[in-house]
């Protein structure tokens, strides 16, 4: 392997990516303040339109503190589905072209070109696969190139909106110090605050501290911002899974025709495999019911749903789906669950029902379950 210093990696990201994708939908929407998120007063922004940021609006922030903000912006619901299908397709691009590419969210992606200039310029083919994406998604998407995960992705975010830049091996230092120091990824309010009033504004300013003082005031995160400062990081990017699905069946010892119970199994399993899907840390974007019957004729139904590792969601789906395919009294076999359409960020979607507060629920039953056994707790099923 290369040394980390000696790597080339490419970060893309695709702009206002939801916004960008109603803007497809109802093109009237173009170069309007747009935001993505909740009607109601308790509804959060989810994402939301270069012109609307002017007015200090952002993602994650309080619906009704954005609409003060932006009085004249145009409130959409969100078209979930058709975000998980414009991601699915920007990734089949990338994993087509690509040697090495980590899909790190719905909108996000890094590839390790490292060593593929004996064969191409990097710079120019990464040119080239972003024309590429735009001509036959007509999504506007940006990218930086650098030796690490961290600086490529800075000079993206320096390269929006929509826009390209590539930050040459042995820059890195000179690029980010006259940077803001809340460029850095992973750098929130508190953080920002704390600097500011040690008079260290830009990146700059950390690099000429010692570790040891950072240390001081941040604990071990002091090490990690002084290395960051200096464009030192040797996170590695991680191969993508070209499938990604989490599923379970069951073949009964017995045919079974009674319904009820029927519906109970497919309550079990879909919180059994998204009990899997929340421990990998993801989010699914499709779920599949299979009916196996005596004959062995096999059916399924599948449906692209809003990203979620919700029981709820998920349960109420799957039992949608069964009540379509099933053939009533049939006796009935094997019964299967399957979650797929699967991406490595766990709360993409969802921003709308008060998610951290219902993540955090989730979480903290699964962390009983993780202590007691899975079967610890269950839901109640309702016909």
């Amino acid at each position: 392997m290369a040394d980390n210093k000696q790597r080339i990696i490419a970060h893309f990201d695709l702009d206002a990516f939801f916004v960008s994708v109603e803007c497809l939908n109802d093109p009237s929407l173009k170069g309007k303040p747009i935001i993505v998120g909740g009607h109601n007063q308790r509804g959060v922004v989810s994402a939301c339109s270069y012109e609307s940021r002017k007015y200090g609006v952002h993602s994650a922030m309080p619906m009704k503190t954005a609409m003060r903000l932006c009085p004249q912006a145009i409130v959409v619901s969100g078209s979930y589905k058709d975000y998980g299908k414009y991601s699915q397709w920007v990734t089949d691009i990338i994993a087509g072209k690509a040697p090495m590419y980590e899909k790190a969210s719905v909108d996000e992606f890094y590839i390790d070109l490292t060593g593929m200039e004996r064969f191409f310029d990097p710079y120019q083919w990464t040119i080239n696969l972003r024309e590429e994406i735009i001509k036959k998604t007509n999504l506007p998407i940006s990218f930086g190139m650098a030796s690490s995960k961290l600086v490529a992705k800075i000079a993206t975010d320096e390269a929006k909106p929509n826009g390209y830049l590539y930050v040459p091996f042995g820059m890195e230092k000179e690029f980010l110090a006259p940077l803001n120091v809340a460029k850095i990824p992973g750098v929130g309010k508190h953080t920002c605050k704390t600097l500011y009033e040690m008079g260290i504004i830009t990146i700059k300013d950390i690099s000429n501290q010692s570790p040891a003082l950072l240390e001081k005031y941040f604990g071990k995160y002091g090490t990690d911002l002084w290395n960051k400062s200096n464009g030192i990081s040797v996170r590695q990017v991680v191969h993508s899974r070209v499938a990604k699905s989490i599923s379970t069946e069951n073949t009964f010892f017995e045919n079974k025709t009674d319904v009820n119970f029927l519906l109970s199994e497919v309550v079990r399993m879909t919180e059994r495999i998204a009990y899997e899907l929340r421990q990998d840390n993801m989010i699914a974007g499709c779920i599949t019911v299979k009916i196996r019957y005596p004959d062995f004729e096999t059916t399924s139904k599948q449906t692209s749903i809003d990203y979620t590792f919700y029981d709820d969601k998920l349960i109420l789906k799957a039992k949608e789906l069964f009540r379509q395919l099933y053939r009533a009294k049939k006796p009935v076999r094997l019964l299967g669950v399957r979650l797929s359409n699967l991406i490595d960020e766990a709360v993409q979607s969802d921003l709308f029902d008060n998610s951290e507060k219902k993540t955090a629920l989730y979480k903290s039953i699964d962390e009983v379950k993780n202590r007691f056994g899975t079967n610890s707790i269950s839901k109640a099923v309702c016909k």
